[in-house]
């Protein structure tokens, strides 16, 4: 055949070629059409499209607008009748592109009155079975707590009333004249209501009594009327509140004043702007003290003068005069039983204060951990998002409660009363105060919407929890957050089991959901999928474009893509929108020596080893797999010369695995395979998650290897979460145990 001919005709054999290509690869899906899910696809159609608010990079665009509200306040906390009377300035700044007839305020004390819905929709009661006397009356919609708000008025500057409605733990206020674009507006709410017993009702905040002393221990939150959010996603956020979607706010600024029983010790959100006349000398010069205390706390109320302060009663009052800027919340606590210590925490551009505030029935465990737990909390996140912006951070404690507030949160883990305290006691508390500090940064900064989604603050803090407590203690157990720790849970029967991506009171099962899952995801992403130089950059750019401001889901998962170039539409689809769970079955393996063929015979040879699915181990020793060389045409010539005999000997001798996976679970996975050769070495290989993305249920692949193999496991260090591994491994008389696995943990 003329050469030059052939060359002209190079376009033409591509196209023949490509498009022989394409219909066998189209004849093979069509085949295999069953075991194709779109568990591939973009998810583009799940995801708010673009626009000038918010990219699809995933940060503010251009004209992104948020509100902005100011509050000036002053409380009175009266001790002997447990209450709270109030009255605010709140400023309210419409940065939004809309006209506003009527704004939306929060009463999230109303979830205590006797007509809330809470109570109504409670299915936790059931008949017959043993409940605490105390805890009959909130199952039975009997409660004799006159709870939530008494709103007496809502006025403008002038005094003139504002028409307002109450929608149970929300209330409208009817603007006179609309609200524009640009304008703010000033307002007046006066209110009071009952503080109620918090370790009864087991609400988020409330009172802690203590009979042998008589004295209480109040942490106070939602104690005053605020603003609803109204955002270019939802307009007002004004879903009820029924106690499980916790709260969305606006930044602002924050002038409070809090007058409570001369003998108390108050803490709250914020600088306190009067220490030296509400503190005593002593006491304020120990506070100067630790500010310049950087390696360990420094005592400011001792056990002992807390001791003493209980058995006060003054009938004098004093008023702590708390600020805090651009913050989106406020809280405190109030007693005459604090102990309090403090300690300043260097970060990289600056100094904050960690400090604890602690009843002696917290000792010897508070003085001894929680400060140190809040300095290291402060490090590491800061570290992993933005440099924590505030000048404090406070652990407070009290029994059977976790919450956060920004700048303050409350904590359990209490001693015996003879201060003994287990192991489980210790971790437990360092635990949940890593925990509550972390949420000063997720929602408190990088602030999302947890009435809507909760694993937005919930499951991304327990994910940098858990990261906190293998850097400072990796003596620490770890019960959930990771891979390892969620299987039981995304394996069990999926009509008790809820996609991650579900609102905050639709939840079943809320701490695996909101809490454990969202941060094993994140755990596979760093450790796994993404490595974590890639993870920590795009996690930490998320942290930084979104702080001080509000993301949505949406904005998460595009500014992990856009910062990574990593497609993870597969991921979030899997792990964030699905019940499907991780099970690879290692079905099968099949063993070649690749030789040269000596006769026809040979030639002509076909392995029994295409059905490898069916062995069980080594036993049979290796087939074999011949290789021949082809006759060279006219056409490979020209386009890809290849020298058969350098291949040959590359390969004759080589060992020839393959494996033959199957997808039990339907959550697509990377594969991790761990090879132990006869000779007592071992690798590990990883294979990504994309391997799947023509056949969803069935892949398989051939490895080559210079040694003889002797064992094969799959997700050797339980990465994946992946839920059952007795069908991980290779031969499949030996089945490793528990503590095979944990070896492998340690030794790797």
């Amino acid at each position: 055949m003329n050469l030059g001919f052939l060359r002209s005709m190079k376009p033409w054999l591509k196209t023949f070629f490509r498009i022989f290509v394409v219909i066998s690869f189209s004849i093979s899906i069509l085949k295999g059409q069953n075991n194709f899910n779109k568990k591939f696809e973009q998810i583009d159609d799940k995801l708010p499209t673009p626009n000038s608010y918010r990219t699809g990079a995933g940060a503010p665009g251009p004209a992104y607008w948020q509100q902005r509200v100011d509050y000036k306040i002053e409380v009175v906390l009266n001790d002997k009748n447990q209450s709270i009377v109030g009255n605010e300035i709140i400023t309210y700044y419409n940065n939004s592109p809309s006209t506003l007839n009527f704004l939306w305020v929060q009463l999230d004390q109303n979830i205590r009155a006797k007509d809330a819905d809470k109570y109504k929709i409670n299915e936790r009661l059931y008949g017959g079975y043993s409940i605490d006397a105390k805890r009959l009356p909130y199952n039975t919609f009997d409660a004799e707590f006159e709870g939530g708000f008494h709103i007496s008025t809502v006025e403008d500057m002038e005094g003139n009333g504002l028409s307002f409605h109450r929608v149970k733990t929300m209330m409208r206020i009817d603007l006179p004249v609309p609200l524009k674009t640009g304008s703010k507006m000033k307002f007046k709410i006066n209110w009071n209501y009952l503080i109620g017993n918090r370790r009864d009702d087991d609400e988020r905040s409330g009172y802690e009594y203590f009979p042998k002393d008589e004295n209480y221990l109040y942490t106070i939150a939602q104690f005053y009327p605020r603003m609803a959010v109204f955002d270019d996603f939802n307009g007002w956020q004004n879903k009820q509140f029924l106690g499980q979607g916790e709260f969305t706010l606006n930044f602002g600024h924050f002038d409070v004043k809090i007058t409570a029983p001369a003998d108390h010790v108050i803490a709250a959100t914020g600088s306190l702007e009067n220490e030296s006349l509400v503190l005593g000398p002593e006491q304020f010069k120990r506070l100067q003290r630790a500010r310049e205390s950087f390696d360990a706390p420094v005592i400011i109320i001792s056990e002992e003068e807390a001791i003493m302060n209980e058995h006060t009663r003054s009938e004098e009052t004093k008023t702590w005069h708390y600020k805090a800027d651009n913050v989106r919340d406020f809280a405190f606590v109030s007693s005459r039983k604090f102990i309090w210590d403090a300690q300043a925490v260097q970060l990289n551009q600056k100094t904050t204060m960690a400090m604890s505030f602690y009843p002696k029935e917290g000792n010897p465990l508070w003085e001894e951990e929680s400060t140190k737990a809040v300095v290291n909390t402060l490090k590491t996140y800061s570290e992993m998002t933005i440099e924590y912006p505030y000048p404090v951070a406070i652990s407070v404690h009290a029994a059977d409660i976790g919450m956060e507030y920004p700048m303050i949160c409350f904590n359990y883990g209490r001693p015996n009363n003879k201060g003994y305290y287990s192991a489980m006691t210790k971790w437990s508390m360092v635990g949940v105060i890593i925990h509550e500090v972390g949420h000063n940064f997720f929602p408190m900064i990088i602030n999302s919407d947890e009435r809507q989604w909760s694993w937005m603050d919930e499951g991304l803090n327990t994910f940098l929890e858990t990261i906190t407590s293998m850097k400072w203690y990796p003596e620490m157990p770890i019960r959930s957050g990771t891979p390892s720790t969620i299987k039981q849970y995304m394996g069990g029967e999926k009509d008790f089991i809820r996609p991650i991506m579900t609102n905050s009171e639709n939840i079943l099962y809320f701490g695996h959901n909101a809490y454990s899952k969202p941060s094993a995801a994140l755990f596979l992403l760093r450790e796994t999928i993404m490595g974590k130089e890639i993870f920590d950059y795009s996690f930490k750019e998320y942290a930084r474009r979104w702080a001080f401001k509000h993301p949505k889901p949406a904005d998460f998962f595009r500014t992990m893509e856009d910062a990574s170039a990593i497609d993870l539409d597969w991921f979030w689809n899997g792990w964030f929108y699905t019940t499907d769970h991780v099970d690879i079955n290692l079905e099968g393996v099949s063993w070649y020596v690749l030789s040269e063929p000596k006769t026809s015979a040979d030639r002509r040879f076909k392995s029994n080893y295409v059905e490898g699915r069916e062995l069980v181990n080594f036993a049979g020793g290796p087939q074999p797999w011949f290789i021949i060389k082809d006759k060279k045409g006219i056409v490979d010539d020209y386009f890809d010369p290849v020298d058969q005999d350098e291949l040959m000997l590359k390969f004759i001798g080589e060992n020839a695995y393959e494996l033959y996976f199957r997808n039990e679970g339907g959550l697509v996975s990377p594969i991790i395979i761990k090879w132990i050769y006869e000779d007592g070495t071992s690798e590990i290989e990883y294979i990504p998650a994309e391997i799947w993305r023509i056949n969803e249920l069935n892949v398989s692949k051939i490895f080559f290897k210079e040694k003889v193999v002797s064992k094969i496991i799959l997700d050797p260090l339980d990465q994946t979460a992946d839920v059952n591994f007795q069908n991980n491994y290779f031969p499949k008389t030996e089945v490793p145990t528990k503590f095979d696995r944990f070896k492998m943990k340690v030794n790797n």
